[in-house]
């Protein structure tokens, strides 16, 4: 019996514990249905590159918010890599597992696969790797293995100091010719990492702030723990969530800390708010966690406890998704990336060698993306199927 049936059961503590698992799966998947919108765009709006922090003015309002949107999918997910590593090493009724060798295995696949199938995905060649997300979480899941052992308040210290202290550091590059420059590329900065060759290797996710997160993750996983009571993680959620958005509030308010990129007074509300909510996210800065991670903990709360038929469906649907995250990332791509070459076999190149979508015709990002969530929806929920009834032990890993 899947989580989302055992919902239904008529146990309530049945369908608690059930809930607290599926509400994990559910973000999850909500979060990579909106990395979708993001890769939609990256794959037919890629002939107008976005800055990081974004241009302004200089950046349309709805690719704008459509960027904005996808901020919340990466601190999201890595964030609830390491509670569900919590949720590995310790089982409901049964004995804790050693979460190391889970660990170790997964990053090491992750890295693995950032290297190959991944950078194929996205161009269809591989002559520069370029280190992405799939990388920094799978380093950080190295990270992780080597840091699980530490007391609870070791983990939220060295997390709040990675995530937060980092900040100190925006700016500072450390020159190619540097025996440093590897190191802080792979962690602080993204760059090269090795610019001329055969084979350049380009760091986009500098991984440091990612290992934060992830030790935020799992030291948040009592909370989920089987004895603990609904009421009181819902309440601790809500308070953390709080607590991002108000010091969010402050930091940025006042352009104190947090962000290499003051805001600044627009000559509209609109142009305001923007500037307000233009983050880094490349290393990603304190004010881009608090914001994003402030809104993951806030949904893990509603999707725990979801209002009417339609809500529960809502659930239902995402968490197919959250359920076989790696075949759902490695499809998305291959089906963009098959679609980008049909229709530029078919229709040709409009935007120089490119073929994408014009710039005053950016709702056909979010059109395409709408049609996609439905086709890519069967064989995700086939795949999760075959994933819980299977013995097979590489299965898992996607």
């Amino acid at each position: 019996m899947n989580a989302m049936n055992a919902m239904n059961t008529a146990d309530p503590a049945v369908a608690v514990r059930a809930a607290r698992i599926a509400s994990i799966d559910a973000l999850r998947g909500l979060v990579m249905i909106v990395m979708l919108l993001d890769h939609v765009r990256e794959t037919f709006f890629l002939h107008l590159q976005v800055t990081d922090p974004m241009t302004l003015p200089g950046t349309p309002a709805a690719l704008f918010f459509s960027r904005l949107a996808a901020h919340l999918c990466a601190p999201v997910f890595v964030f609830l890599t390491g509670l569900s590593a919590w949720l590995y090493a310790n089982p409901d009724g049964a004995a804790p597992r050693d979460v190391r060798g889970f660990l170790l295995k997964r990053g090491l696949l992750l890295i693995g696969l950032e290297l190959t199938l991944v950078n194929f995905a996205w161009a269809g060649r591989v002559d520069v790797i370029y280190l992405q997300v799939i990388w920094a979480i799978g380093l950080s899941m190295l990270a992780l293995a080597l840091l699980s052992g530490l007391p609870r308040w070791a983990l939220v210290a060295a997390g709040l100091v990675i995530a937060a202290g980092h900040n100190a550091l925006a700016g500072v590059v450390v020159p190619p010719d540097s025996p440093w420059h590897a190191a802080w590329t792979l962690m602080l900065h993204r760059d090269w990492l090795i610019a001329d060759g055969p084979l350049r290797v380009r760091v986009s996710y500098p991984a440091l702030p990612w290992v934060g997160v992830i030790l935020l993750g799992f030291a948040m996983g009592p909370l989920f723990a089987r004895a603990q009571d609904p009421r009181r993680r819902w309440r601790a959620l809500l308070a953390l969530a709080m607590l991002c958005l108000s010091a969010l509030a402050v930091l940025r308010g006042f352009n104190l800390y947090g962000e290499h990129a003051p805001w600044v007074r627009g000559d509209s509300a609109l142009a305001t708010a923007m500037s307000w909510l233009n983050f880094t996210k490349y290393p990603p800065s304190l004010d881009f966690l608090l914001l994003t991670l402030g809104l993951g903990l806030m949904l893990l709360v509603a999707l725990e406890r979801p209002g009417g038929a339609f809500a529960r469906w809502c659930v239902r649907w995402c968490a197919v998704f959250g359920g076989a995250p790696m075949f759902f990332y490695l499809l998305h791509l291959y089906v963009l990336l098959i679609l980008y070459r049909t229709l530029l076999a078919v229709l040709g190149p409009n935007q120089g060698t490119r073929l994408g979508v014009d710039a005053d015709c950016f709702p056909l990002i979010w059109l395409i993306w709408i049609a996609l969530v439905p086709l890519l929806y069967p064989p995700v929920k086939a795949f999760a199927a075959y994933k819980r009834r299977t013995q097979r032990a590489w299965v898992s890993y996607f």
